[in-house]
């Protein structure tokens, strides 16, 4: 039961680490704040979240568990509405979102 226990945990947090390097090459590979902020944002709170989560199944019940779960709670509340207040704030600083026109080049 302990093998399958850490099996579980551990694909969790390598499944984590999956969604966070992706968000990285993401916010690299994305033209402007907006669609930047939606790629780290999504897989930041998803990265984190099966992280923690495979964390929390390595720490078995005990009082680290507790905190884990605040943790994840905390990410699952702030990430979300940090990328929002980013966006928001580009947007009325005078950003414009980046559009894709037909011949494939990016456009204001």
């Amino acid at each position: 039961m302990e093998l399958l226990v850490a099996g579980l945990s551990w694909i969790l947090i390598v499944g984590g680490v999956v969604f966070l390097i992706g968000g990285a090459i993401g916010v690299n590979r994305m033209p402007d704040v907006f669609t930047r902020q939606h790629a780290g944002g999504m897989t930041d709170t998803a990265g984190a979240g099966l992280m923690v989560l495979g964390m929390m199944l390595q720490t078995g019940f005990s009082l680290n568990t507790l905190r884990l779960l605040i943790v994840i709670i905390f990410v699952l509340f702030t990430s979300p509405i940090a990328t929002h207040a980013t966006c928001r704030a580009a947007l009325e600083g005078g950003l414009v979102p980046v559009r894709r026109k037909e011949d494939g080049t990016w456009t204001s």
